[in-house]
């Protein structure tokens, strides 16, 4: 017996007293039971797994209105157009459980594999479990070119566990999180220990949440339509909100563009403040000729942007596809940005220029010099660079003269013999700090 044929056989000694130990095959009767009030818990095989289309009997089980639905392991994928989910439910995928999305569906731009929208009190576990989608199809004819063929998308929900559960081949994000027309942000919502693998647009948009916790996660192999992140905190609109959003102990690693994205541009003051931590996280690279961008990249903070708080504590970059760290448009009069404790290993593409601007491990830049009137509120607390490279540390860069304000803290430079900052143009309250530690002495 492997080791999925005993998982399997667990799972179903566990659930068997509450399901009645009914074989996994189409069962009118207890379809029938569960109408009728006298089941809570559900298997989706009763209503009728079909090789070739089984969302009929999916969409049915989860519509039943049962507790709990469980989606059993049937020896081939379940296979999928669009299915929406409901709320005061759990669902369980079994190990080994396939969602597969149906060769030549999802014609629509925003078809989307499973969909949450406006629902309250969701569960969905899936230990062993895969959404998966076909990318490489929706990327060229009939497909109408789109970036929202997502699969999960959690819209307007409130209350909302998703574990265990690897989504990948999307023809845009992993996993979506926004508002919808009613509720303006998500509200409520875990992730934890999820996997994001070649998606197209995203491992994970964040589009619009207020207490959202990101837990155990791996999001990696990004490609296909920018931004290509591992994670993109971006709102589309004042109106939404990013609040009391925990990101820990989560990696993100080959993405084409930036592993870790915050872009706030749309915010405004008005938005309310933005609380955002990022805790004990990981940003790499494990291929030189995979590309990517920084390791960890926040900007679109303008003058009138929203006041509060973006903070990376016990962070890591490695290798990055270019620095590991890219700060852009980051008006001093918008939320505070602090590192304390994060390490910065060498970029892989070490000391060339590029439209963006130099390739240094820590990246100051100015894009759209109206937007910022002076650049900072940023602090850099006990973090150490680990370079190779003979380049400054931290650079500055602005082609229209903008002044750096509260730049605060303290970088420690490891294995340097020189280590030098380049801060130009005046400031104020810059008090940022780069000292030079020798290789093995062991930083501060």
């Amino acid at each position: 017996m492997n080791a999925r044929t005993l998982l399997g056989v667990s799972l179903t000694a566990l659930l068997a007293p509450a399901i009645g130990a009914q074989p996994n095959r189409a069962n009118p009767a207890a379809v029938a039971e569960v109408a009728a009030g006298k089941r809570d818990v559900a298997n989706a095989a009763w209503w009728g797994f079909d090789p070739d289309d089984s969302t009929r009997a999916l969409q049915a089980a989860i519509d039943s209105g049962a507790r709990k639905v469980i989606v059993p392991y049937m020896g081939s994928p379940w296979v999928l157009t669009p299915v929406r989910l409901r709320g005061n439910q759990e669902l369980i995928l079994e190990s080994g459980v396939v969602l597969l999305a149906r060769k030549g569906a999802f014609l629509g731009p925003g078809d989307s594999l499973l969909t949450a929208d406006g629902v309250e009190n969701l569960a969905i576990r899936g230990y062993g479990a895969v959404l998966r989608m076909r990318k490489g199809d929706y990327q060229q004819p009939p497909y109408p070119k789109a970036e929202w063929r997502m699969c999960l998308a959690l819209r307007g929900v409130r209350n909302v566990l998703v574990e265990g559960l690897r989504a990948e081949s999307s023809g845009g994000d992993g996993f979506y999180v926004s508002g919808n027309s009613v509720r303006r942000w998500a509200e409520d919502v875990t992730l934890r220990n999820c996997v994001a693998e070649d998606n197209h647009r995203q491992g994970i948009s964040v589009i619009s949440a207020v207490n959202l916790v990101i837990d155990n996660c791996r999001f990696a192999s990004t490609g296909g339509t920018a931004p290509e992140a591992g994670i993109d905190i971006e709102p589309d609109t004042e109106q939404e909100r990013v609040s009391n959003i925990l990101v820990r102990n989560s990696i993100f690693e080959n993405n084409r563009g930036h592993n870790i994205l915050i872009h706030l541009a749309n915010l405004t003051r008005r938005s309310g403040p933005v609380t955002i931590r990022f805790e004990n996280c990981l940003a790499r690279m494990t291929d030189a000729g995979a590309g990517g961008h920084a390791g960890i990249a926040v900007g679109g903070l303008r003058r009138g942007g929203p006041e509060g708080l973006i903070e990376f504590a016990g962070c890591v970059t490695e290798q990055t596809g270019r620095d590991s760290v890219r700060i852009y448009d980051k008006s001093a009069e918008a939320a505070k940005l602090r590192f304390a404790n994060c390490h910065f290993h060498s970029p892989w593409r070490a000391a060339a220029l590029d439209f963006a601007g130099p390739r240094v491990p820590i990246l100051l830049l100015v894009r759209r010099a109206p937007q910022v009137a002076s650049f900072g509120n940023i602090e850099f607390e006990d973090c150490h660079v680990y370079d190779a490279v003979d380049r400054p540390v931290v650079q500055f860069d602005s082609e229209d003269p903008v002044d750096l304000e509260a730049v605060r803290g303290t970088l420690y430079a490891v294995g340097r013999q020189k280590a030098r900052a380049r801060l130009a143009g005046a400031g104020r309250d810059v008090t940022l700090r780069v000292v030079a530690v020798p290789a093995g002495s062991g930083a501060p």
